[in-house]
Formats: C-alpha cells, structure tokens, sequence
C-alpha cells in the first residue's frame, strides 16, 4: 500500500493507518465492508444521541470519499481518466440509504486500455455494499447528452473530483456553462416545468398523510430547485455565497437553512429505520420517527400526530418560499427587460404582464384590507398568473396585522365572502391564502387544523388539504366535464341558489378535528360563529350548520341500511325535510367522499347514492316535504320583493293587498324578483282578462328557458287550456307551477323550450304569437269540453318505456296525490289537463320536472268537492286512462 497515497482530509472518526494496514493484510471486501459497516453504526449512534445533522450528512459523503478513493487506488489507471462526484454526492451531501452517483470521465484515448479495470472497479463498489449509480463517459459524450437532458445537465453543475485528472471536470464544467448549453432563461423554464409534472404527481399538495419527504411539494427537491436555479443564475457554487447579497431576507435564508435541516433528520431517521433508500413517509414509520424524536402521546395529541403536524407546517412554509424564490427568479430572468404592459386595477394593485403586485411597499400597513382583496381579484380576473414575488414577501412581512379586529372588521368580512362567490377561481386561491399563512390566521379555526392528520384507512391527505379538495370537488361539479362523471351532482350545482353557503359548509364539514368529541357538532359551533360574524342570515346559518353537523347523514344511509326500504326512505326524507337541504346534503356527501379518496368513488357508491337521493326526491314531492325555516323563508321573500316593488312605487300595504289570500306555496316556490313582476303586473291591470306575462327566466335550473305567467279568475280549465295553447305550438313544457287562491285566482306558470330542446331566446314576434294563443284558447275554457277533442294536438309517439303512475292520500293537504313517470312526449300535459277535465277532477297544485327524456310530474288534485279521491275503483280507472292514453300510438298526421 506505499504506493497508494494517503486520503488528504482529515477523518477524525475514522483511523486510515489502520485501514491500510487492514488492506495490506486481509481481503479487501472484508475490510471495505467492515469500515463502512463501523461508519454507519458510529453515525447512526451519533445521530440517536443529537448530533448536528449537517456534520454527519457531510461527514458520512467525506467518508465515502474516502473509501473512494483507496477503491479507486486498488487498480493502476492513466493519466487522462478521473472519478467524479454528481448529484447530491456532488454536493457533499450522503444520507444513510442514498445513492452514490458517479461519473467516471476518460479521454477518448485511454478508454481501451482501462476499459477492463473500470469493469472490476464498479464490480469491487457493488461487492462492498455501496449502492451506487454510475456512467462512463468522455466530455464530448457526457455534453451531448447533457444539451437533452437536463437532469445529466444539473447533476454536472454540481460536480467534483474526488481522484483522478482534474482538468477533465474543468473542460466538462467550461462546455456546460450556460453560454453553451441550456441558458439560464432555458434551465430555468426547464427546471420550473420539472417541479410542476413531479408537483403534479403528489395531487399538488404537501398534505398526504403518507407523503415522500423528497419529491412531494415542499419537499428536498424544493428546496434543490432553489438551489440549482440560483447558482445558475448568479454563477456560485452554494447559496450561502448569497447569503446577505439581498437576494434572501434574513427570515428567508434561516428558513431555507432551517428546514433543509429538519427535513434532512427526518430523511436520515427514515433511511436509517428502513434501512434501505426509502423517501415515503409511510405510517409505521411516522410512529418509530416520532418516538426518536422524543415525542409521547398527550392530550395535544398522539405522539405521531404531534411529528407529522411539525412536518406539514415545515413543507408548508418551504412551499412557500419555494413560491416567493422562483417567482422571484422568474421575473429576473424569463421577465428582465420584457415588460410589455402595467395595468392600474385600484390604488392598491396593478397588473405587471399579468402579475399582480402591489403598487407600493406600504400597502398592507396603511389597508390591512388588501390582504384579502388582492386574493378577490385573483378570483375575479382569472388571466391573473400569480403574485410577483415582492409583493409575497410584503403579504408575509404584513400578515401580523391579522387580529380579531381584522377579522370582525365588516369590509373584510365582505370581501371574504365575495372570494366565496366566485368559484372558477376559488380553491386556487384558497391554497394560495393558506400557503401565505393568511387563510389560518383570518380563520383560526382552519389554523387549528393546518396539518392535523387523519388517522383512518379512507383519508389520504391532512383535515386542511382534505377540506380545500372537497371544495375543489364542489367547484369541479360546476365544469361542462361534469356531466359525464357526476350527472346528478352538476345538475344540482346549477339551481342551487347559493353556491357559497356549500361552500362555506364544505369549510366546515371537517374542521372541529382533532380536539376531542363529535367533529361534527364542534364545526357547526364554529360554522355559527362563521356566519354571524359575516352577516349571514339566520336562515341560511341554520341551513350551512345543519349540513356541516348532519355532512355524514347520507353516506351513512347509502350504504349502511336498505335504502330499497320505503321506511327508511321516509325516515331520511324526514330528517332532510325539504328539496333545497336535500340538494346540497347531496352536493356535499358526493365532494366529501371524493374529496376523501377518490377510489372511494365507484359505481357502487355512485348508484346508492344516486338512488337514495331520487328516491328521496320523490318522497318529498309526495307531500312530505316539509320546508325547513319556511316562516322565515317566507319573510325574507316577501320582504325582498317589497323593498323591489317600493323602488317602483308600490307601498307595502297596496303589495300585501294584492297578494291577498295566496297560498304559502307560492312565496315558497317562487323568489321574490318574480313575484314582484307579477305583483307590478297584477297592480297595473285594468280589468278582469287573463294577464299573461312572458321573459326569460331567472331560475338557475331552468336557464334559457322561457317563463310564462298566466293569472286569471274564476275560470276553470286553465292549466289544461294553456298547456294545449303551447302544445300546439310545439313548445315543450320544462316545468309547471300552479297556484290557487280562496278568492278565486289561478296562477299557472310554465317553462318552456322549443320542439328541439332550445331556449326561444328574444324573438319578439313568437312571444306575441304565444301570449296572442293563450289569450285566445282561455277565451274557450268556459266551453272546453266541447273543443278539447279537435284542439289536442295529434303528435304523441310511441315510446317503447311505459307509463307508470301511483297514488296516495296527503292528509295534511287534505288531497290526493298522483304521480306519473312517463318518457317526455309532446302534449304529454295536455294530455293529463283533459283527463283531469273528464273525471271532473280539481286540480290544485303541481310539480312538474322534466328530466332529459324523462318526466316525473306529482299532481295534488281533489273531487268537485275539494275532497280527495276516495274510491278505489275510481282512482285505478283514472290511472290506467293515463297510462293508455299516454303509452298509445298516435299518427302523426
């Protein structure tokens, strides 16, 4: 061994006389073995007790250097060949189960004659236990490379020798500078793009409750990211040469040097339990990590969850360091000198080639407000891309000024709830408020459960992660794309009246986690506190608190009991009591479930809950809905349109007088901007002719549809003269509504669409012609029995589906109850109006719901006597009418 030299570092921890001598005597596998066995135990004690863990990451790479370099020196070489260091073995930098990246460079001349010893060299590296990753290659062949690879290309720059011709790094390093390969403005688009597909791959969240410390957001390749775009950018070697050089702050470079380190001892603590190069967080492993660590159960919880929120607040803030560097760099090299536009959106904030930033250092301080408001016009202008990075760090620097005061102030709270408004937008920046430490300090609540695992065999992601999802899901559900996977769910999403109360619900639904006792009651506390604080009415707080405490009512049922059982139907339709909580519990269960873990999803789960919710439906179009709220629900409609009909000169006792004796139904089933256009209507009629109104329609559910108002009094036959009036003129009827008073008034309201399925749109000439029909077939009513036959239009097909009705007794409404399913056919209700009119049936009220091919129509109708029908005999004989005359084959001509 007198002809090998001595390894010139010093290894304090590692005798190299002994070794040589070692080498010199016995089997060198044994002997490499035996030291670098004698290494890792001494390292893994050092790091049981608590030593520095950037001195035994370093030093465990010094001492593998070592090795190295006497393995290198088993075997004679020329000179043009040398061993070099790459990747993270390049930095320095060895963890327990890493891999040893080398690179052996040669000159093309030399590679024959040592081609032999490079076989046995990386044959005695495997022999001795070292897992290593190795490539052979000339400088020409490693750049050529390197200019389509840009993992080749980032690994050189952060090469080293360890033994051999130095000068063959230094050619490799001059030929893969940034002025010959991958240019600075390249390598950082490249690298960018790398983060988001590998970002893309953990979900885009540093929340699963298994995560890969490495790769997953917020993880070490964060942080190397920063590391490798930097020293391309500014040419040093590390970024501790930035450090004071302004591009960091203090709080920034500490946090870098901080986290790095803390994630290096949870990736030492895993490498060494697994002993085997493992990045998954997995949850074994998180108990025996959080146990060596010196955590213990308490009653701030298990000793694992105690780690794992330590780690999600650490790859939360990496993330968003991550966020602010990389902006940063972006605007320094991709926008340097290319700005093309500054766009002024308030005092406040302006647009820099479609960044947002603040328009000066001091606006946070002088308008704490603009801590949420530039988030509401990120949601508000979707070609927004991001933040610039100043402005990050001006958000973070201001986001003490975050109080109660803050948080009761009610332009805030205004502004949050507009960010709710806005669902293409929302969840993004959601994350983004979240990321910047605003969303957990404007609501504590959320604060609280920032990182707090979920330990059962469903959730994949942290509470806070888990909760952004199911908003996200709520959102998705709004898509055109939508339709396909989740045909019940977005149909719901676009008639629900509020969209931000689920979404506030959806906030809520999981956050009182973790604090002991029923989450679910300890959310709808804080979703209370919620809604009072932003000026939600009590209504409506009832509704969001409701679902946040009952958010596991419908899975439960679904899938734990019979729902082909009527009594357990009648059962949850109780509990539900009415449409509008049915349509948003569903909206909920389904984002929550797919918010928990997608492969929770099937078609098994789909189909029950698909069927527990029409089921239920049906139930409460039966009769057993009950609205829940309704006085106050009545109020509020009433008083909306009061206060809109007093802005056109009506009082409120002329507006009261007029509505009369109407039904509850009435101001239940219709919003107050239609009942004021009735009601001006109504109070501006001159005599007793039937008024009809015609426009597009408000509803959500209906939209394009055309709205057709027809009130009339004292005549019978109205709905089934105005549905034969629109039949004929091949209109097809969406909805019906049908309301009537103690005095004698009848209100009809249809929805309609053309014979194709289309909305009629503005054509002022056909709206004429409709309201010009109706007034002329209501003319008629009085002796309809003797026109209906040559009136009802002749264009019934054949539908292989059959007609299916049903009956029952409402004792509460003192009626009965007919219900039809049939596929949708022209004249269907014409049709069932003139049957009615046969058997001298009243009819009182009607829910009319077209679904695609499908309709499902409840009628409430009663004998000559207001009664409900009573004979049997008489009950059947009018359902199989209906059913024959709407299953039958009519000509078409």
């Amino acid at each position: 061994m007198d002809e090998v030299p001595y390894f010139e570092r010093p290894l304090f921890f590692f005798d190299q006389s002994r070794f040589r001598r070692a080498l010199a005597e016995k089997p060198i596998i044994g002997v490499f073995k035996d030291a670098i066995n004698a290494a890792s135990t001494q390292a893994n004690r050092r790091f049981i007790e608590g030593e520095d863990i950037r001195s035994l990451v370093y030093e465990r790479a010094l001492f593998i250097d070592c090795i190295l370099h006497y393995a290198w020196h088993q075997f004679r070489w020329p000179a043009r060949i040398s061993l070099e260091a790459v990747g993270g073995f390049g930095r320095g930098e060895l963890h327990p189960g890493s891999d040893i990246d080398l690179l052996i460079l040669h000159h093309p001349d030399v590679f024959e004659s040592c081609k032999e010893n490079i076989e046995k060299f990386l044959t005695l590296l495997w022999d001795i236990g070292l897992e290593i990753g190795s490539s052979v290659r000339t400088v020409k062949q490693t750049i050529e490379i390197a200019r389509t690879d840009i993992t080749v290309a980032t690994n050189i720059m952060e090469s080293r020798t360890l033994v051999g011709d130095t000068s063959l790094r230094h050619e490799l390093m001059q030929e893969a500078a940034p002025d010959k390969i991958w240019s600075i403005e390249e390598f950082f688009s490249a690298k960018y793009q790398e983060q988001l597909d590998r970002h893309k791959k953990y979900n885009d969240t540093e929340y699963n409750l298994e995560p890969n410390i490495k790769n997953a957001p917020g993880g070490l390749r964060d942080i190397q990211t920063i590391n490798w775009v930097t020293k391309r950018y500014f040419g040093v070697r590390t970024i501790k040469q930035l450090e004071g050089k302004g591009f960091f702050t203090d709080e920034e470079f500490s946090l870098l040097n901080s986290g790095e380190e803390y994630l290096w001892r949870v990736r030492y603590a895993l490498h060494m339990i697994a002993k085997r190069p493992e990045e998954r967080l997995l949850f074994d492993y998180q108990r025996e990590i959080a146990k060596l660590f010196g955590y213990s159960d308490s009653h701030e919880g298990l000793a694992v969850e105690q780690f794992m929120h330590k780690y999600y607040r650490t790859v939360l803030a990496l993330r968003e360091l991550n966020d602010v560097v990389l902006q940063f760099l972006s605007e320094a090299i991709l926008q340097k000198g290319k700005t093309k536009s500054v766009v002024s959106l308030n005092e406040r904030f302006q647009l820099r080639d479609n960044y947002i930033e603040a328009t000066h250092t001091y606006v946070f301080e002088e308008n704490p407000s603009a801590l949420l408001e530039i988030f509401v016009l990120m949601a508000q202008n979707p070609q927004i891309q991001g933040v610039r990075a100043s402005t990050i760090r001006w958000i973070r620097e201001s986001r003490h000024l975050i109080d109660d005061s803050f948080r009761s102030n009610p332009k805030n709270t205004q502004l949050f709830i507009k960010l709710l408004q806005h669902p293409e937008g929302l969840v993004e920046q959601l994350k983004r408020m979240s990321r910047y430490g605003i969303l957990g300090l404007y609501l504590p609540e959320f604060g609280q459960v920032t990182g707090q695992m979920q330990h059962d065999l469903f959730h994949i992601y942290t509470v806070d992660a888990h909760t952004l999802k199911v908003v996200q899901n709520m959102c998705n559900f709004l898509l055109p794309s939508a339709k396909e996977e989740f045909p019940v769910a977005a149909t719901i999403m676009n008639r629900l009246p509020k969209l931000e109360l689920l979404y506030i619900a959806g906030l809520y639904h999981d956050i009182g986690k973790g604090r002991g006792g029923d989450h679910s009651t300890l959310g709808a506390v804080d979703a209370e506190e919620f809604c009072v604080r932003h000026g939600i009415s009590p209504r409506e707080t009832r509704l969001i608190c409701w679902l946040v405490e009952k958010h596991l009512l419908m899975s439960q049922v679904s899938q734990k009991q019979d729902i082909s059982d009527p009594e357990v139907i009648h059962k949850f339709a109780l509990t539900v009591g009415d449409q509008l909580h049915l349509d948003y519990l569903y909206c909920l269960t389904v984002a929550d479930i797919n918010g928990t873990n997608k492969e929770l999803w099937n078609t098994w789960r789909a189909s029950l809950m698909r069927n527990l919710y029409l089921d239920t439906r049906r139930a409460l179009r039966r009769g057993l809905e009950n609205t829940v709220d309704k006085h106050d629900l009545i109020e509020e409609t009433q008083q909306a349109a009061i206060r809109k009909l007093a802005r056109k000169g009506l009082s409120k006792e002329q507006v009261i007088a007029l509505w009369g004796d109407m039904d509850e139904d009435y101001f239940l089933r219709e919003n107050f901007v239609d009942i004021a256009w009735h009601t001006e209507a109504i109070a501006a009629r001159t005599d007793d002719k039937p008024l009809i109104l015609i426009k597009k329609t408000t509803s959500k559910e209906l939209a394009g549809a055309t709205q057709i108002f027809v009130y009339s009094k004292n005549q019978k036959n109205v709905f089934v003269a105005a549905a034969t009036a629109l039949s004929l003129l091949n209109l097809s009827i969406q909805d019906a509504k049908i309301y009537s008073s103690k005095s004698g008034y009848t209100i009809d309201t249809f929805f309609v669409l053309n014979e194709n399925g289309e909305p009629l749109g503005n054509n002022q000439t056909l709206l004429k012609k409709i309201q010009q029909a109706l007034l002329e077939e209501l003319s008629l009513v009085d002796n309809y029995r003797d026109v209906i036959g040559r009136r009802t239009p002749r264009r019934l097909k054949y539908f292989a589906s059959p007609t299916r009705t049903s009956m029952s007794t409402d004792t509460i409404r003192n009626c009965s109850v007919l219900e039809v399913i049939s596929p949708d056919r022209p004249g269907l209700l014409a049709c069932i109006g003139r049957i009615f009119m046969d058997y001298d049936i009243q009819l009182l009220n009607a829910k009319i719901a077209t679904l695609g091919e499908r309709v499902e129509d409840i009628f409430f109708i009663a004998d000559n006597d207001g009664k409900p029908l009573s004979d049997p005999a008489l009950c059947e004989k009018l359902q199989q009418e209906i059913r024959e005359q709407l299953d039958k084959r009519v000509d078409k001509h």
